[in-house]
C-alpha cells in the first residue's frame, strides 16, 4: 500500500471533521460555539498548507493556491470558520490528487524498484557468507541461488543456467549463462546455481539506476500544472482586487472574504490533476505506460519525428534468409556451430539463428569460455575449437575478409571456426504493416512536418527500410553520440518526438522534446524515456498522441470554464449577493462541474482511434 502524503491526511482528515460539524450542528443541534470545534481541528490540521504557501510566497512564487491561502487566514480572522475548513479540504484535496497522478505515473518503476536484493552471498575460502549490498566490492565471488535475483552486474566465472531478463530488457526469453556470461542486477536466475565476479558496485547497477530514475520522475511537475499556476497569477491579481471593490463598496469586510472563498481556484487545483490521471489510466488501459505526465501535454505539439529502425517500424525480429558456407561446408554445420554460440547472446540475429536450428532439428553443442567483447565479436570454445561470430567491418584488415560472399542489402553475421571462414549469415527485418500508412496520416491529422529515419545500421539496410514505409529523409551508420547531436539539432528548430528502443537511444532520447521507448525490446527502466509502449504497435503510438491531445483540451476546458464561472461568482459576492459560506457551496458546485468535465479523459472515446 502507497504511503500516504501530508496533504493525503489533511484531506482525509477535513472531509471527516467537517462532516462531523454538520451532524452536530445542524443534525444533533449542538451549539455552533461546540459544533465549531471541528472546524478547529480543521484549520489547525491546515497550517502546514498555509506555512508552504508563504514559504512560496516569500520566494516569488504567487501561484493559484495563494489565493486559497489568503481565503483561509481572512476566513479565520472574521470567524467564518466552516468557508475556511471547506477551501482547506479543496486545497489538501487538489494537493493529493496530483500526487497521485505522480505515483500512478511511476506506478511500474516503483513495482521494479520494490525487487531489489537486499542481500548478497559471497564466497571466501570455501564459505558463503551473507552480507549487504553496500559491503559488495569490485571483484567479489557471489552465489545468486537458482530462482533468486541477481543482485549485481557481474560476469559468470562458475555453473550454468538460465536468466529470466524480461524485467530489465522486456524481452520475455530465457537467456543460457555459463562461464564468461554477463548478468544484470535484477534478473532471476533459473534453476541452477551460478558464481559471478562483480563488474560494477550496487549504486552503479542497473538497479540503482531504476531508483535515481524514480527519485527524479517524483520531483517532475506536469506542464499542464506549472500552465495552471500562470493562469492562477493574474486570476489571484483580479480576484484581490475584486474582494476589495466589495469590501469598499460594501463597508464590510465579509464581502472580501466571500469573493476569496468563490474565487478560490479549485478547478485549476482540482480538473488538471484529474485530467492527468484519467489520461494517465487510459494509457495503461492501452498498454501504455505514461512516466512523465508533463510529456501529455508535449506529444501532440512535436512537429518533427525521429524513428530509430530496428523494434519501431521493423517487427525487430530479423528472420534468416540466407545462408553461404565456406567449401565443403554444410548448413547443418554452420547452424550448428552457430547456435551452440548464439544461445547465450541477447542479439536479435541471435534469435534468428537458433529459431532455424530448432526448426532443422538442431541441437546446440556444448560450449565453453563464451564472451563478448564490444567491436571484436561473440566467442567461445566447443571442445578443442575457437568460434567466433561477428560483423564483416569487425575484419577489416584481416586476410578472412577476402574469402567472405561480396556485400548485399540487409544484416549479416560471419562464422569464424578458428580464424578461418566458415559460414556467412543473412538476415531481414522486414517493416511492419503498418508503418507506411502511421507515418503517412502524422501530416495530415498531427501536424507533423518532419519525418527522419535515424540509424546506425548499414547504409543498404537503412534505405531499403525508408524505401518501404516512404520516408525520403533517412540517416545511417550514426553512433549513440552522433544520434544525440542530430537529436538536439532538430529539437532547436521544432519540437521532437524520437521513437526508439529504449536502451542504446536513451541519449537522443532525452534531447528530444519528447522520448518513447517501443515495443517488447524497450527497456522499462531506461532513464529517458517519458512514455513506454508495452504493445509493439504503431497504433499504440497514435493513440498515445491523441490522449495527450485530449487531455490538454479538456483540462483548459475544466480549468478555464471553472473560473469562468467563479468570476461571475465574484460579481455576485462583492454586490452582497453571495455570503462567504453560500459562496463556498457555489464554488462546491463549479468545481463538481469542472472536475466531471476532467473526468471525461479518462473515458473511451473514437477520436483516441481515429485513423489508428
Amino acid at each position: 500500500m502507497p504511503a500516504w502524503h501530508k496533504e493525503t491526511w489533511i484531506a482525509a482528515f477535513s472531509a471527516t471533521a467537517i462532516a462531523g460539524y454538520l451532524l452536530a450542528h445542524y443534525l444533533y443541534a449542538l451549539p455552533a460555539q461546540s459544533a465549531n470545534w471541528f472546524l478547529f481541528a480543521v484549520l489547525l490540521a491546515g497550517a502546514p498548507l498555509l506555512y508552504d504557501l508563504a514559504r512560496g510566497a516569500l520566494q516569488g512564487e504567487f501561484g493559484a493556491d495563494l489565493l486559497a491561502g489568503i481565503s483561509i487566514a481572512t476566513s479565520v480572522v472574521l470567524g467564518q470558520y466552516l468557508a475556511g475548513s471547506v477551501i482547506v479540504l479543496m486545497l489538501s484535496g487538489g494537493a493529493a490528487l496530483e500526487q497521485y497522478a505522480m505515483r500512478r505515473a511511476s506506478a511500474v518503476l516503483g513495482a521494479l524498484a520494490k525487487r531489489l536484493p537486499r542481500l548478497a552471498h559471497r564466497e571466501s575460502a570455501s564459505q558463503v557468507t551473507d552480507i549487504s549490498l553496500d559491503a559488495v566490492r569490485l571483484d567479489d565471488r557471489l552465489i545468486v541461488f537458482p530462482h533468486e535475483i541477481c543482485p549485481v552486474d557481474g560476469v559468470v566465472v562458475a555453473g550454468h543456467s538460465t536468466m529470466d531478463e524480461s524485467w530489465l530488457t522486456g524481452e520475455p526469453y530465457q537467456i543460457s549463462k555459463t562461464s564468461g556470461s554477463e548478468v544484470m542486477s535484477g534478473a532471476v536466475n533459473g534453476a541452477a546455481a551460478l558464481t559471478i565476479r562483480v563488474v560494477r558496485l550496487p549504486v552503479d547497477s542497473r538497479y540503482a539506476k531504476i531508483v535515481r530514475v524514480m527519485q527524479e520522475a517524483e520531483l517532475r511537475r506536469p506542464e499542464l500544472r506549472r500552465i495552471g499556476d500562470r493562469l492562477g497569477a493574474w486570476y489571484t491579481v483580479a480576484a484581490l482586487l475584486v474582494a476589495v471593490a466589495g469590501w469598499v463598496a460594501g463597508g464590510t469586510p465579509v464581502r472580501f472574504l466571500a469573493v476569496l472563498v468563490i474565487a478560490t481556484p479549485c478547478p485549476l487545483l482540482l480538473a488538471i490533476p484529474v485530467a492527468i490521471i484519467g489520461a494517465v489510466s487510459l494509457a495503461a488501459s492501452r498498454s501504455i505506460i505514461v512516466r512523465n505526465p508533463a510529456m501529455l501535454e508535449r506529444v501532440g505539439s512535436c512537429r518533427t519525428m525521429i524513428f530509430d529502425k530496428t523494434g519501431t517500424l521493423t517487427y525487430g525480429k530479423p528472420v534468416l534468409t540466407e545462408i553461404l558456407c565456406a567449401p565443403n561446408v554444410t548448413e547443418e554445420r554452420a547452424l550448428l556451430t552457430a547456435a551452440s554460440l548464439e544461445q547465450y547472446s541477447r542479439h536479435p540475429l541471435a534469435s534468428a539463428i537458433l529459431d532455424r536450428a530448432t526448426a532443422r532439428g538442431i541441437q546446440p553443442a556444448v560450449i565453453t569460455e563464451v564472451g563478448e567483447q564490444p567491436g571484436f565479436g561473440l566467442t567461445g570454445r566447443i571442445g578443442s575449437d575457437e568460434v567466433l561470430i561477428t560483423g564483416r567491418g569487425k575484419l577489416a584488415g584481416k586476410p578472412v575478409l577476402d574469402a567472405l560472399p561480396p556485400v548485399a542489402p540487409g544484416m549479416e553475421s560471419v562464422l569464424l571456426l578458428n580464424g578461418e571462414y566458415l559460414a556467412l549469415f543473412r538476415f531481414r527485418d522486414e517493416p511492419r504493416a503498418e508503418s507506411r500508412r502511421f507515418l503517412g496520416h502524422l501530416n495530415p491529422k498531427h501536424g507533423v512536418n518532419k519525418i527522419m529515419l535515424l540509424s546506425g545500421d548499414r547504409e543498404a539496410e537503412v534505405k531499403y527500410l525508408a524505401e518501404k514505409v516512404g520516408i525520403s529523409d533517412a540517416i545511417y551508420g550514426k553512433s549513440p553520440e552522433e544520434k544525440l547531436e542530430i537529436v538536439r539539432e532538430e529539437s532547436k528548430r521544432a519540437p521532437t518526438l524520437f521513437l526508439g528502443d529504449g536502451i542504446n537511444d536513451a541519449p537522443a532520447m532525452q534531447a528530444a522534446t519528447v522520448g518513447i521507448a517501443f515495443g517488447q525490446g524497450s527497456d522499462i527502466t531506461g532513464e529517458a524515456a517519458d512514455a513506454v509502449i508495452m504493445d509493439p504497435s504503431l497504433t499504440r503510438v497514435d493513440e498515445l498522441i491523441h490522449i495527450g491531445r485530449r487531455m490538454r483540451r479538456i483540462a483548459l476546458q475544466s480549468a478555464v470554464g471553472g473560473i469562468s464561472l467563479s468570476m461571475i461568482g465574484m460579481g455576485l459576492a462583492a454586490t452582497g449577493h453571495l455570503g462567504p459560506v453560500a459562496g463556498a457551496v457555489a464554488q462546491e458546485v463549479i468545481d463538481i462541474l469542472a472536475v466531471l468535465n476532467a473526468v471525461r479523459v479518462a473515458l473511451p472515446s473514437d477520436d483516441i482511434k481515429e485513423d489508428s
